[in-house]
């Protein structure tokens, strides 16, 4: 009835976060994180090392704002806010266009790799330092297939078929200039010599340049072109250098510092050259337009001439008065401004939709014009009529005079500028590349990252491992269960040497370590079974008979360990002690105690042998045992058959004490028949494997049964940071043990 609150009490616990056991976990595990933050720092130093440097070409381009074709067009646009040119021109930088262009001069679709030695065949090749421009690295280890510096290879043209495009090809460098390139199947395609034209196998290839070593193995790639355009419009990064500023700046990356610098000087000499034909061209489509405005022009100035020309014939002679002539010289300004509008508007139906804002703006602008000039034709129809006549014939005469002039030097100037275009850009700064600092990797930051994300994965793997495993680590869980802790036995490291000396010696006929009480009697486990041997002999005052019971959870808690060396403790103090193997199924007790399993216990059960036959003897005086014997098919019912009631009776007799190391109740049965039977009953505990609901659980199969744990062995402790008790607070001094009877 009280267990059940202390459970409550564990789950509650368990929800709770306890940072200080989380760090004293860390600290118990601290070499295992070492361990794993160094080995991804050796990969992260591996990584800079052996990863190949990239470079960084950088160029800057200027874009100054267009000169308009038509007077007063740019205007319209700053009244309009037009975003800045160099966003356009960014879009035209990256075009298709342009990159397309680099990309068929450079001939940077075809892709050409020397092949290197895994791992650290590129740093080899990088370090190697000719003597003169055609040295190339002699081969080592005799792998001439593999290139290890001053290779060189440039193809001048590369032509495959359709089912070869971005397919791996292998050029094989050979004697005296020659090669042979094979297919991804080891298919020869083409055997030639530099510098020679081949069209084999639906293969058209020219080899430029060859520079390396007979043998050597070249990777070869022919990608399609709109792949590789596309590979570089992403890795060429532009932006603008400030808000508006006009100012672009370009950059390339490449493990190659020279193709690097190529590429980007292409690039921004092609744009430069593609924005001055451009310019150009617009000029010379402005120009065809005026040119065709001028002749309507020519005749409407002809045709005002002769009509003021002949109504002064006809007048004799007529005179504008000043108050005409001040109209006059107000209307021809609103019909020059008005004519040069007009005009604008015909260059823009070229260029926008009458809905583009800046066709809107202009349209408006003509509108108040217009009424101003109505406003004037009103006063104009106050003059005489002669005057308004000829008002309106000079008028025409001047307006036409005004605007033919202005198409004249518009023309004269857009035909300069045709010729001698010089674009809206200009390149600042040429590609340059500082092959001293490579941008990738960042050597000290990749180390640092590599040690973080090894130091994070190292301490998450030690928080699952700890999140997984919910065994016990301190006494205390298990006295919350409402079961007390007889002895709290430390990890021993001698008896872990011993059993790997054992299990290193299997298949040579080798002896079984001795007990640890024998061996290493002063070790901390066995003087934690010396406390538990005080404790165990005023407990059993009280018990109905000498037989005491250890069983356990699960397997592997260490019943046996703690049964021999408890037996061989009490035994020297000169009682006279019999170990029992009862698991019949896996026991292995005479394997601890260098014996033969045969005529043990099963065999007393079924009458095969006597109980004088199955007792042994061993180096300690008093200490006797009986293995388990041949594995029967039902161990179960020789627990349950009087012969072994018979069994215990005797040996209560013959003994001072009878110590039953039973399977593990989880597992079996058996300990719940031998409990019975038992005066005293313990259960070994493991640390850090049997969960706290697993003991609750043998606790209460033990009850069901009728059967009552006087206590639990605490077995393997280890001293941790992260457990709130520990067995090495206290000091401890070795000493010859000679015997207890003193």
């Amino acid at each position: 009835m009280q267990q059940q609150p202390a459970i409550a009490m564990q789950d509650h616990d368990d929800d709770e976060i306890d940072l200080l056991g989380l760090l004293g976990t860390l600290i118990d595990h601290k070499w295992l994180i070492a361990g794993i933050t160094a080995g991804f720092m050796a990969v992260g130093v591996a990584y800079a090392l052996l990863a190949p440097p990239i470079y960084r070409s950088d160029a800057i381009v200027q874009v100054e704002p267009k000169k308009p074709t038509i007077p007063g067009l740019s205007d319209m646009g700053d009244l309009l806010g037009a975003q800045s040119e160099a966003i356009t021109e960014i879009q035209l930088l990256t075009s298709r266009a342009v990159i397309g262009k680099a990309v068929d001069n450079l001939k940077l679709n075809i892709v050409v790799k020397p092949s290197r030695f895994p791992l650290v065949g590129g740093f080899i090749a990088r370090h190697f330092q000719p003597e003169t421009t055609t040295e190339v690295a002699a081969p080592l280890f005799g792998l001439s297939r593999f290139g290890w510096g001053g290779e060189e290879l440039k193809i001048f043209q590369l032509e495959v078929p359709e089912v070869l495009l971005e397919k791996d090809l292998t050029l094989i460098a050979g004697e005296n200039g020659g090669f042979t390139l094979l297919d991804d199947d080891d298919n020869v395609l083409v055997e030639g010599k530099v510098g020679q034209a081949y069209d084999q196998n639906g293969v058209k290839l020219q080899v430029e340049k060859l520079q390396a070593n007979p043998g050597t193995h070249f990777n070869v790639v022919r990608e399609r072109r709109l792949t590789t355009i596309l590979d570089y419009q992403d890795n060429l990064n532009v932006s603008e250098t400030g808000k508006e500023s006009g100012i672009i700046s370009l950059s390339l990356e490449n493990d190659e510092p020279d193709r690097a610098l190529q590429v980007l000087d292409e690039i921004s000499k092609l744009y430069v050259r593609q924005n001055v034909e451009r310019a150009s061209a617009e000029a010379a489509s402005s120009l065809e337009f005026l040119r065709g405005q001028l002749p309507d022009v020519r005749r409407d100035l002809e045709k005002a001439e002769d009509a003021l020309s002949s109504y002064q014939t006809r007048a004799k002679s007529a005179d504008i008065s000043l108050e005409t002539k001040a109209l006059l010289d107000q209307i021809v300004a609103l019909d020059t401004n008005i004519s040069e509008l007009k005009l604008q508007q015909a260059e823009m139906d070229r260029k926008f939709t009458r809905q583009h804002p800046a066709y809107q703006a202009l349209q408006k602008q003509i509108g108040e014009l217009t009424s101003k000039q109505n406003g004037l034709s009103r006063k104009v129809e106050g003059l005489p009529a002669t005057q308004q006549e000829l008002l309106g014939l000079t008028r025409d005469v001047q307006v036409s005079t005004a605007i033919y002039t202005q198409l004249l030097n518009k023309a004269q100037e857009l035909d300069v500028m045709r010729a001698g275009a010089v674009g809206n850009v200009r390149i600042i700064d040429t590609a340059d590349v500082d092959t001293t600092k490579p941008v990738k990797p960042k050597k000290p930051l990749v180390v640092l990252v590599a040690t973080l994300l090894g130091l994070f994965f190292a301490i998450g793997l030690v928080l699952l491992r700890k999140a997984l495993n919910r065994g016990i680590e301190t006494p205390d869980a298990i006295e919350q269960l409402g079961l007390p802790v007889y002895a709290s036995i430390p990890y021993s490291v001698l008896q872990k040497a011993e059993e790997d000396k054992r299990d290193k010696g299997r298949g040579r006929a080798a002896k079984a370590a001795p007990l640890l009480a024998i061996s290493h009697s002063t070790d901390l486990a066995i003087e934690s079974l010396r406390s538990l041997r005080t404790s165990l002999h005023f407990a059993m005052l009280e018990a109905g008979n000498n037989r005491l019971m250890i069983s356990g959870p699960s397997p592997a808690v260490g019943k046996t360990f703690v049964s021999s060396n408890l037996a061989a403790v009490i035994a020297q103090t000169g009682q006279r002690v019999l170990l029992v193997d009862v698991d019949m199924r896996k026991g292995y007790l005479h394997k601890v105690l260098n014996s033969g399993e045969e005529n043990g216990l099963s065999d007393l059960l079924v009458k095969r042998c006597d109980f004088a036959t199955a007792v042994r003897t061993t180096d300690i005086e008093g200490f006797h045992f009986i293995p388990r014997g041949q594995i029967p098919p039902n161990p179960s019912e020789l627990l349950m058959h009087p012969n072994f009631t018979a069994f215990l009776e005797e040996a209560s007799k013959q003994f001072d004490l009878v110590i039953l190391d039973t399977p593990p109740l989880l597992a079996v049965t058996d300990a719940a028949i031998v409990g019975r039977q038992s005066g005293t009953n313990l259960i070994v505990t493991r640390f850090g494997l049997n969960p706290a609901r697993e003991i609750d659980l043998t606790i209460r199969r033990f009850a069901q049964n009728g059967i009552e744990l006087k206590g639990a062995i605490f077995n393997g402790v280890e001293k941790r940071a992260s457990a709130y008790y520990g067995y090495g607070g206290y000091g401890y001094y070795h000493y010859e043990y000679k015997s207890d009877k003193a």
